[in-house]
């Protein structure tokens, strides 16, 4: 079992004045790590911490910040191994998928340490015999509360961004996933400043206090319902919230395509992660000409999924993270095939221990549905039939959720308005997943705001100030 320390100012103790919490491994329901629970003395301590060792990360030098990170991103590659197990004990992901989620966190680690000292001001044309320039500097203290369902991945990048651009970070990793926080936060400490970072553990009651701490910024990956509460929370604050929240991401199929291709592309956004994804498939609007040939094909490749749990290197689709996540996923199930969905594989919950979903495909769904108009976070592929392109479009733009869309179409016209009508962050066009390195997006909506990514991530972390000097008047006219 993993034993979770907190760090704070620099000392790493069991802490949790507030109690301890247990995870168990949602594969076999065996206990797998065992953490503190911050209390709200914690939480105070680690910001003022952070605070006070702020000015002096700050003034370090940008280059010295960027090597600092490419040592941490050595040391995470060195560790790879160790923390893909960990967030495959935890929270049930098959290990060759957790170990692409270190390999992210590694890149995205090393992508941040090259841009920092690039992260530049601006100059202005002003008098000539004057200056003026706008200059970046950090924020401040940086809280980050991040999710369990991609934990390594998700948290390089905020805490990357954060620090090299010299904020000081104090950090929550989702209680689903602590011991992956606490290996990667040890991981990132010996190559850090004491105090620079800090880890708290606990669970939401716990990111609520520090989202309202004395804080600069709050970034937040998770739930629409916390980002909405943290962002009202920092209209009282003044801190800025930067939030990338729930989905529920459409995928339209259009007529002209290969039918069992696109079948192919909704298997793996529908059920990689086992739809743990914020920008999983979770709405698939199929034109009718190729409707039928499409569904077979994609229970077919459904129904060929080995679900196992996530040790296994042949398993690709793990349990979910755990069985208060599975009844929400079967409860969305159930209640639109009561209300007239075709439940055509899947939909029934395992006997046994641990919280294994089977790859689900509906049929015959309508908007009413809440697996159509709410995000379920699990193996499911939801489809509706729609006589046009026009149709697939006005319904996948209905939605109070505005992260990503996906586009299989062999018309450029329809791939062209699809970018420029959905109101999503990110349309991927003949591909769910993909994209260059360093690509960001601004989420809409109850997606989120702010860049979560990219070179525009180091803009979220810094403040612009303008700066004019000229020089003194009088007899003493000079520099």
């Amino acid at each position: 079992m993993y034993d979770v320390r907190q760090l704070i100012a620099g000392s790493w103790g069991a802490g949790g004045e507030a109690g301890q919490f247990v995870v168990h491994d949602p594969a076999d329901d065996t206990p797998v790590s065992r953490a503190p629970t911050a209390g709200t003395a914690e939480v105070a301590a680690a910001v003022k911490a952070a605070r006070q060792v702020g000015a002096g990360w700050a003034r370090t030098p940008a280059a010295e910040r960027a090597a600092a990170l490419h040592r941490a991103a050595d040391a995470v590659e060195a560790a790879a191994d160790e923390l893909a197990m960990a967030q495959t004990a935890e929270m049930g992901r098959p290990i060759g998928v957790a170990r692409g989620g270190v390999a992210a966190g590694v890149g995205t680690l090393r992508q941040y340490a090259e841009l920092g000292p690039l992260h530049r001001g601006a100059t202005l044309h002003g008098d000539p015999d004057a200056i003026d320039l706008m200059a970046v500097q950090p924020r401040g203290v940086v809280a980050v509360l991040t999710p369990w369902n991609d934990p390594v991945a998700v948290s390089c990048g905020l805490l990357g961004a954060a620090l090299v651009t010299g904020n000081t970070v104090v950090w929550k990793p989702s209680e689903r996933a602590p011991a992956t926080g606490w290996l990667l936060a040890r991981l990132l400490d010996e190559h850090l400043p004491t105090g620079v970072l800090s880890l708290l553990t606990g669970d939401g009651s716990v990111g609520a206090v520090l989202a309202g701490a004395d804080v600069d910024l709050v970034a937040h990956v998770g739930s629409t319902a916390t980002g909405r509460s943290i962002a009202v929370g920092c209209a009282h604050t003044y801190a800025k919230p930067l939030l990338e929240n729930g989905g529920s991401d459409p995928l339209i199929v259009d007529a002209d395509v290969d039918p069992r291709w696109a079948a192919e592309q909704a298997a793996l956004g529908a059920f990689t992660n086992s739809g743990q994804l914020c920008v999983a498939v979770e709405r698939i609007y199929v034109l009718r000409d190729v409707a039928p040939q499409f569904l077979t094909a994609l229970v077919e490749r459904a129904d060929a999924l080995r679900m196992g749990p996530g040790r296994d290197p042949m398993t690709e689709l793990g349990p979910l993270v755990d069985r208060r996540q599975r009844d929400h996923v079967h409860g969305q199930v159930t209640e639109a095939v009561a209300d007239g969905a075709r439940l055509l594989l899947g939909g029934w919950v395992p006997d046994g221990p641990g919280a294994f979903y089977p790859a689900t495909v509906l049929a015959d769904c309508t908007d009413q549905m809440a697996v159509l108009r709410e995000e379920t976070f699990g193996p499911v592929a939801p489809v509706m039939v729609v006589d046009s392109f026009d149709e697939a479009l006005s319904r996948a733009a209905a939605s109070p959720y505005g992260l990503a869309a996906t586009v299989l179409t062999g018309s450029m016209s329809h791939a062209q308005r699809a970018w420029r009508e959905l109101p999503v962050g990110t349309v991927k066009v003949n591909a769910v997943f993909g994209g260059a390195p360093g690509g960001a997006a601004q989420p809409r909506r109850g997606s989120g705001q702010g860049f979560g990514y990219g070179p525009e991530l180091l803009d979220e972390m810094t403040v612009t100030k303008v700066v004019h000097l000229e020089p003194p008047g009088g007899s003493a006219h000079h520099w």
